[in-house]
């Protein structure tokens, strides 16, 4: 790019004219997704100076967007908008996070009395905004914040006993906001606010909760398939903008699985295979890849994010930061990507495919075994990531999975029940805990509100996901400003557990898109009540429950043309609508009652429930 082209007086005589010219038109195609608008706005909460002397607003959210300002001046009057999400310790204007992101608008007064101002083509990613230049008082019916981002359907809605957890369900649903503009990025405010493929697909469920990310998630797999390399492997980000002659800046485990992870999640969350048979060949393409870079079905190769952020201590004498092998994980994810394209397979018919990658699958995990596990079911790296990617993967024979359970629990005590887990462990983290009967512990870890926590950053002020566990330390220091977002969605992934476990919304697997509805509440973790919401393509799923003196109640709604399957926490007698609930419509199964439902409305009571 020429220097100075958008400044006056550049000489541009040298540039050429556009052309027309008569190509054919078969190789145009209409966008898929949705377009990027704007949405809420935010009036200033708060206007005031900082021991700097720096005049600031603070919107009190961290959003994405930019700020719309009226303004009375003489000409030629400048006046500079600076961005931020955070202020520092003793409480001034903090930018060194964005790193050589500049993070400004700059507006010259024409002085025809009243002017409003709004940038275009840019964004900002900010709380707070620094004023200078700016003739008179700021007033706060001035300015207002403008939010950005693809125009998704909020299709989910989560609420509790808890206000810290509903506070963490406002962070998770702000962070996706912020960074799905039309390809999701991993941050929005730095010089990155790039396609990050592990982030999109450790959050990939959770988003789908949320807002309606069909169409988002449909056309930038497209993209994926467009940008995977020759070899198969897959781009760190989407789209490849790192790319250099010469150079495939991917094929990272957990990031480059994304290629199977999200259509998967897509067709049980929508029901619509299309996705399936659009990404069949870029899939399978992938899985062939690191079959490539296996020797004797274990893939030992290769650079690796690992599981990123994990926790760690600085001076770490006696051992105690969370490392987990990288080839174990890779192992893991050959797996659990090589499974995803069987069960794909499996859905188009593809019967020869099916054969071969069911026994790739166990050469896979043989291999693991091999490698990684010892006789009695201890994993080489003993870490939390270790044991929940083993289990939530299937890597271990039925024989070795509670065991490994117990040890899961053991270590997550062993740290004072902290997660220790990064970004690829923390997804599953508590789903394991719950599937091998750990419900309550997997709570204790939701609810504990010190670092490294989910409620340690909304204890300390958080209105969005943060990319570090602990970006602002306790004593009020920010982690290394080279990589530390405050809108970073991943760890927002824990939101798929509160949807599907602790209100119990879920589809079948064999009837996708919520055709056959699982409603099985886990209640846990002194929450008197939680209700959920979700609108699914058929219409409105609702699992409301509530424990009073009464015992457990559960209001259910089913849309139309669906039915569902209810687990009702049981103890004594259930009531449906007032009228005992016939027993022989209903299974005992693990300290639920069992029974099949069609659309409609139910209100259950199980007395003495608690």
């Amino acid at each position: 790019m020429q220097r100075g082209w958008s400044r006056p007086g550049f000489n541009d005589a040298s540039w050429l004219s556009a052309k027309v010219e008569d190509f054919a038109k078969n190789t145009l195609i209409a966008t898929i997704n949705e377009p990027v608008k704007q949405h809420e706005t935010f009036k200033p909460v708060r206007i005031f100076k900082t021991p700097k002397g720096e005049q600031v607003i603070d919107f009190g959210q961290n959003l994405v967007g930019w700020v719309k300002f009226r303004v009375r001046g003489k000409a030629g009057d400048k006046i500079v908008l600076s961005h931020a999400e955070v202020l520092d310790k003793p409480g001034n204007f903090y930018t060194e996070n964005l790193r050589s992101a500049i993070s400004q608008d700059t507006y010259i007064l024409s002085g025809d009395g009243e002017e409003t101002f709004e940038p275009h083509f840019t964004w900002q990613g900010f709380r707070f905004v620094k004023v200078q230049g700016y003739p008179g008082d700021l007033k706060p019916e001035d300015f207002t914040a403008v939010t950005l981002y693809s125009d998704m359907r909020q299709t989910g809605s989560f609420s509790c006993s808890n206000s810290m957890i509903n506070q963490l369900q406002h962070n998770i649903l702000w962070g996706q906001k912020g960074n799905f503009l039309d390809v999701p990025t991993d941050c929005p405010q730095r010089d990155e606010r790039l396609g990050w493929t592990g982030d999109a697909q450790v959050f990939s469920r959770t988003a789908s909760y949320n807002m309606n990310v069909n169409n988002f998630f449909a056309k930038w797999m497209k993209d994926v398939a467009a940008d995977q390399y020759s070899s198969g492997s897959v781009p760190f980000v989407i789209p490849d903008v790192i790319k250099r002659p010469g150079s495939e800046p991917g094929g990272s485990t957990g990031w480059s699985d994304v290629a199977l992870i999200i259509p998967w999640n897509m067709y049980l969350a929508y029901g619509d295979k299309q996705i399936l048979q659009n990404q069949y060949n870029s899939m399978k393409a992938w899985v062939d890849y690191m079959q490539h870079q296996s020797k004797n079905d274990l893939w030992n190769t290769g650079n690796h994010f690992g599981d990123w952020l994990f926790y760690s201590r600085n001076d770490d004498t006696d051992g105690s930061s969370a490392i987990t092998s990288k080839y174990l994980i890779a192992q893991c994810f050959y797996a659990y990507s090589t499974s995803l394209l069987i069960k794909t397979a499996e859905v188009l018919g593809k019967e020869e495919d099916v054969k071969y990658y069911s026994d790739l699958l166990a050469k896979i995990k043989k291999a693991f075994l091999d490698e990684y596990v010892t006789p009695n079911g201890l994993i080489s790296s003993d870490t939390q990531t270790a044991y929940v990617l083993a289990l939530q993967f299937d890597m271990l024979p039925e024989n070795l999975r509670q065991q490994a359970a117990d040890r899961l629990v053991s270590n997550i005590r062993r740290y004072g029940n902290h997660l220790t887990t990064g970004f690829l462990g923390t997804p599953y983290l508590c789903h394991v805990l719950s599937r091998f009967g750990y419900t309550d512990v997997a709570y204790t870890l939701l609810l504990q509100d010190t670092y490294p926590s989910w409620l340690y950053p909304v204890k300390m002020g958080a209105t969005t996901i943060w990319e570090r566990w602990d970006g602002v330390r306790p004593d009020g220091s920010f982690e290394d400003a080279s990589m530390n977002s405050f809108n970073h969605y991943a760890y927002g992934a824990i939101g798929d557990w509160m949807y599907r476990v602790v209100s119990g919304i879920d589809t079948k697997t064999d009837t996708p898109g919520y055709k056959h509805i699982t409603i099985k509440p886990h209640p846990g973790g002194g929450f008197t009540y939680a209700n959920a919401d979700y609108e699914t393509n058929y219409g409105k799923v609702s699992s409301h429950w509530k424990i009073d003196s009464l015992g457990f109640h559960l209001d259910v709604e089913v849309p139309a043309n669906t039915t569902a399957t209810v687990y009702l926490p049981t103890g004594g007698t259930v009531t449906e609508s007032g009228k005992p609930l016939q027993a022989s419509n209903t299974r005992d199964r693990d300290g639920y009652m069992e029974f099949e439902i069609g659309s409609g409305e139910y209100h259950f009571i199980a007395a003495g429930t608690k």
